[in-house]
């Protein structure tokens, strides 16, 4: 195939990215759009790149060492890219390429002045915009010049931020080429930045607009400030006009400068609002083009406005899909499992078919759409009830979005509305009993599943997985689950309500709570405490326990000195909780039984941290302090007027509690139980379809929906481009944050809390588990990492079930997402740990290290000096 140098941008079009870089393809797309003005100019295309690296086999050997550096040593990354970029730079044009650029330069008229900007193959695409990693070169005059600067840009592929971003997004250097687009230089009277979307809020229906005077550079380069118009449906719908002092000029000889402008021009705007909303319609046609929301840089020359670039947006969350046209209302289910990382098809598809309510999938993570619970009043208050006790900034979000005229409609009263939480307790008996049945139902629920899932292959595998999903939703909705969820629930409102109106006493019920029986999740942290204690007196075990890096370790322990029993003491652990996982709600995270060695650091943790028989005196101290308070509360309250009815009444519900609080943690052990059963066996499914070379490997169908396996299973066959796409989306998911709420809009709302009773810098949340406690901050945002020392108190980001076992090793929690009764805190109360949950950005306010003090019962925590 004969080498192309050089394409006019009016012949090339969005599918060329790898031959004219994102940047080119965009352009080219944007000049074949009606209306849409683009400066003239050519595309060198990638071939002449790999013509030029070609000539340096040096460069070669440097991208090998590039690509073994870690993305945290600057200094190397530093040293070896600049010693790539001279090698590019010194490499001579050869002739054929060199005509090939003038020639096209001299159809334009080779003395105009030129923009000469770079256009990788790794950029302005829909998931990565890599913008600002490469360079561009404005008003570049003649073609010695030219054909410099071009140069310049092969090799600012490898500036220090290219590398640091491709290698910290796993992006091989060989993998990405330099084009470079070539484009006659506009000298506007003033340019800016045109968001197709508001790049705030997320609300798709409002554009915005920074605009300054000269070029854009000033307003990039972050110079001035820029004037800002906000545009919906056709018309300003808010404007802040700065003070521009400065701006970029070009020079007559070539280059550009700073220069001030005159003080009675500073504060006119650099736009008319008409001219803004021109500009907003032009963007729209841009946005319909590419089908997605758009960064445009625009220029305003001679009252035309002309487009330099266009990239798409890849910080807005995704919208979810609907086959309508009307508003919606959409609340996230990851806030309320504990778990806003991304999830992969598998996962997500799997949760929907197993959940109780419909739920839509938007960025790799799942959310409900509430807008007709919103829309009737009686619906409405429920809803926002119990939104509130689970995390009152989702209730906020809602309220803001309710308080908007005619977003949500307006239904009556005629919508069933479900039960609003917090009501009167539901008519079960405080009854242990009745607990014990129901883990024994939910127990031989899943050996049923696992003796009728072996023989099951193929087709039929699929089709049994489907009538399981109906057991499984049946398990989940037995009316008597739930009641005695609630019953718990409810107990814990009222105790808490009570015994502050007539004792005046906070959150009570944290301490009443103590070491309840049942609970799975807080004794699951508790058993790893006597897996220790096996393990504490073999020291060549804590030794060899000290080096291990892989998954197979179990079957090594058993050559060492009481390597056996603990070797078994880990296997009954793994028999009993082995299911379970850092995000536990995607079946394809691996679980503990797959991957034991995560273990591994909380059995070393305990083994230094704790004396032997920890497990047992810290559940006994737990319950004896919780009857202690409740004598406590008793005798205060029988000193009431009307106070033995009063004592009566707390009495039974402290029973209530501790009878039905623990059950609260057992449905999501059953769920997560019987996820490990249908992920074997989809594991299972997926190895037999890689031995019929089906599939390249078995981790390929966490790529796919559950239905999309069920096809491959039956056909044969697989679309390895659509799982090549749809790792690529789950990767570029990770860098966007969920909203607790979002809107049809694509609005992202946050919620805030409207508190006025914490110190100045305090860090709110949600108080959860009562008391006060100062020590220093382990911020850990994954488990593998933990390296706890006693009086620790943990920060991250959310804490799910597998997280508890770090829990009887600390002192207090802070997490940044959470709510009352979500699992986190269920546990925090259990253990006695003061904890403060849904305090925003706590990962990044509260450093690794730092002395901090958490103010359990009130809701806040302080950063100390």
């Amino acid at each position: 195939m004969t080498e192309q140098y050089v394409l006019d941008l009016e012949d090339i079009d969005g599918t060329q990215i790898a031959v004219v870089g994102g940047k080119g393809a965009h352009l080219g797309g944007l000049s074949r759009i009606e209306g849409i003005r683009v400066p003239g100019g050519f595309c060198v295309t990638t071939d002449a790149f790999r013509r030029i690296i070609a000539e340096a086999p040096s460069i070669d050997d440097r991208l090998d060492r590039l690509s073994r550096l870690n993305p945290d040593d600057r200094e190397a990354i530093r040293t070896l890219s600049a010693e790539i970029r001279r090698t590019i730079e010194e490499i001579a044009i050869p002739g054929d390429l060199g005509a090939a650029i003038t020639r096209a330069l001299a159809l334009l008229g080779d003395q105009t002045a030129y923009a000469v900007r770079s256009s990788a193959t790794a950029e302005d695409l829909p998931t990565a915009s890599f913008a600002g990693q490469q360079d561009t070169y404005l008003n570049v005059i003649g073609p010695t010049e030219i054909l410099q600067h071009v140069s310049r840009c092969w090799a600012s592929l490898f500036t220090e931020r290219a590398v640091t971003y491709r290698q910290r997004n796993g992006i091989d250097h060989r993998s990405v080429h330099m084009a470079v687009v070539v484009q006659r230089m506009v000298f506007p009277h003033a340019s800016g930045i045109l968001f197709t979307a508001d790049p705030v809020t997320g609300n798709r229906k409002v554009a915005t607009v920074d605009a300054g005077f000269g070029l854009g550079e000033a307003l990039v380069s972050g110079l001035v400030n820029p004037d800002v118009f906000k545009v919906r449906d056709g018309e300003v719908v808010e404007r802040a006009i700065a003070a521009k002092q400065r701006a970029v000029h070009a020079l007559p000889a070539g280059g550009t400068q700073e220069v001030a402008i005159e003080s009675q021009r500073q504060g006119q705007p650099a736009l008319t609002d008409a001219q803004a909303v021109r500009l907003v319609q032009l963007g729209r046609r841009i946005e319909a083009h590419f089908g997605r929301p758009q960064d445009i840089e625009w220029c305003l020359v001679d009252d035309g406005f002309q487009i330099v670039q266009s990239r798409p947006i890849t910080t807005l969350f995704p919208i979810p899909e609907a086959d309508d046209r009307e508003n919606h209302v959409y609340v996230s289910v990851g806030h309320g499992q504990m778990m806003t990382d991304p999830m992969k098809p598998l996962g997500f598809s799997m949760w929907q078919l197993t959940a109780m309510v419909p739920m839509h999938e938007a960025g790799g993570r799942l959310f409900v759409d509430v807008t007709r619970r919103l829309a009737s009043p009686a619906s409405r208050a429920g809803l926002l009830e119990a939104m509130g006790k689970g995390d009152p900034l989702i209730r906020h979000a809602l309220e803001t979005v309710i308080d908007r005229d005619g977003f949500v409609p307006s239904l009556p009263d005629a919508t069933p509305g479900g039960r609003p939480a917090g009501g009167a307790p539901a008519p079960i008996d405080t009854d242990p009993a009745l607990v014990t049945g129901l883990i024994e139902r939910s127990q031989a629920s899943v050996a049923d599943l696992e003796r009728g899932i072996r023989t099951k292959t193929g087709p039929e595998l699929f089709d049994f997985l489907l009538e399981a999903f109906e057991e499984h939703k049946r398990v989940l909705s037995d009316p008597l689950s739930i009641q005695a969820i609630m019953a718990g629930m409810e107990a814990t409102w009222w105790l808490n309500d009570k015994l502050q109106e007539w004792l005046g006493e906070k959150n009570a019920a944290d301490t009443l709570t103590l070491s309840a029986p049942d609970n799975i999740t807080s004794e699951m942290g508790l058993a790893l405490l006597d897996v220790a204690d096996v393990i504490r007196p073999q020291p060549d075990v804590v030794a060899f326990l000290q080096g291990v890096d892989g998954d197979d370790f179990l079957d090594e322990l058993a050559k060492l000195a009481g390597g056996t029993e603990a070797r078994d003491a880990i296997e009954a652990y793994l028999d009993r909780y082995g299911m379970r996982c850092v995000g536990e709600i995607d079946i394809t995270r691996p679980r503990w039984r797959e991957r034991p060695s995560t273990l591994v650091p909380v059995i070393l943790d305990n083994v230094r941290n704790f004396e032997p028989g920890a497990a047992e005196r810290r559940f006994e101290q737990g319950r004896l302090k919780a009857q202690k308070k409740e004598q406590d509360v008793l005798s205060r309250l029988r000193a009431l007027p009307d106070g033995d009815r009063k004592a009566d009444e707390v009495k039974g519900m402290i029973d209530r509690v501790r009878t039905f609080i623990g059950y609260r943690e057992y449905p999501k052990y059953g769920i997560i139980s019987r996820y490990f059963v249908y992920k074997q066996a989809l594991l299972a499914e997926a190895g037999r379809l890689v031995q019929a070379d089906v599939l390249h490997e078995k981790e390929d169908v966490f790529y796919l929906t559950f239905q999309e396996f069920h096809d491959v299973a039956r056909s044969h066959q697989v679309n390895d481009e659509l799982i090549r796409q749809r790792k690529e989306a789950f990767r570029s998911y990770h860098a966007l944050t969920p909203p607790r709420v979002l809107t049809s809009d694509g609005e992202a709302l946050t919620g805030a809390y409207r508190r006025d009773d914490v110190p100045a810098g305090a860090l709110v949340g949600v108080p959860v588990s009562a008391g006060t406690i100062e020590g220093r901050a382990r911020v850990i945002l994954d488990m593998a990492d933990a390296d706890l020392e006693a009086g620790d108190i943990l920060v991250t980001a959310f804490t799910d079930p597998s997280w508890s076992p770090l829990f009887v090793g600390i002192a207090g929690l802070v997490t940044e997402v959470g709510g009352l009764m979500t699992h986190g805190a269920v546990i925090a109360r259990e253990y006695g740990l003061p904890a403060v949950v849904g305090v925003e950005q706590a990962t990044r306010l509260i450093r690794d290290g730092q002395r901090i003090r958490v103010h359990g019962t009130d809701g806040y925590v302080e950063i100390l000096p």
